[in-house]
């Protein structure tokens, strides 16, 4: 169990342009909204959405609600390393569950089964038949560091490895897998101009 005074945030990571699904995932309804209230129902007392792409547009789409803080990375382009290097930033308290905009369907029991146990130095990954996915819990004396090792696209994977992440199998519960192309949209004619940060940190 985590320590009593502890306290757990959240990042929603939705700053990707979309290109794969053929616009912003932010705006996609309810998405954005689905993601906040997972992270607030798996205990969470705080979440911080990082926007990009039509920032503005999917401000809009962010739940009022005091706990939830909305920001946007200044080099969202540039991949989900500059998404997730913002998040970090801008959480607070003792550990951070990071999921992507993109995961609609997500049950709070997947949030709940990774966050039974953990500290300041907890590495968590949900992995859906041993594919590594989301959400990630990251205890906050990580976070430092792991900002470091961020650039670009690359996310957090490396460094979770690296430190003997503890991968917790949740197939049971969800498939795990996200929505990288519109059911309805037809996919794009041109090259994307810009990478799409939607893949596993």
């Amino acid at each position: 169990m985590p320590p009593t005074d502890a306290s757990l945030s959240g990042i929603v990571l939705a700053a990707g342009a979309g290109t794969r699904h053929g616009g912003s995932k932010a705006l996609v309804v309810p998405w954005l909204a689905d993601a906040v209230r997972l992270l607030l129902d798996g205990g969470c007392a705080r979440v911080v959405v990082v926007l990009g792409a039509a920032a503005d547009e999917a401000r809009e789409l962010v739940p009022d609600d005091a706990r939830v803080t909305a920001v946007v990375a200044p080099r969202w382009v540039d991949g989900l390393g500059e998404s997730l290097r913002t998040g970090l930033a801008h959480a607070g308290g003792d550990a951070v569950v990071v999921t992507l905009v993109d995961l609609p369907g997500t049950p709070v029991s997947v949030v709940e089964r990774l966050t039974t146990a953990w500290d300041r130095r907890t590495l968590r990954q949900a992995v859906y038949d041993g594919r590594p996915g989301h959400p990630v819990l990251i205890g906050a004396d990580h976070w430092a560091r792991l900002s470091d090792t961020l650039s670009g696209d690359r996310g957090a994977r490396g460094y979770l490895v690296v430190h003997d992440v503890v991968e917790v199998e949740c197939a049971d519960l969800h498939d795990g897998l996200d929505e990288d192309v519109s059911r309805n949209a037809e996919p794009p004619r041109h090259a994307p101009t810009a990478p799409d940060p939607g893949g596993p940190p």
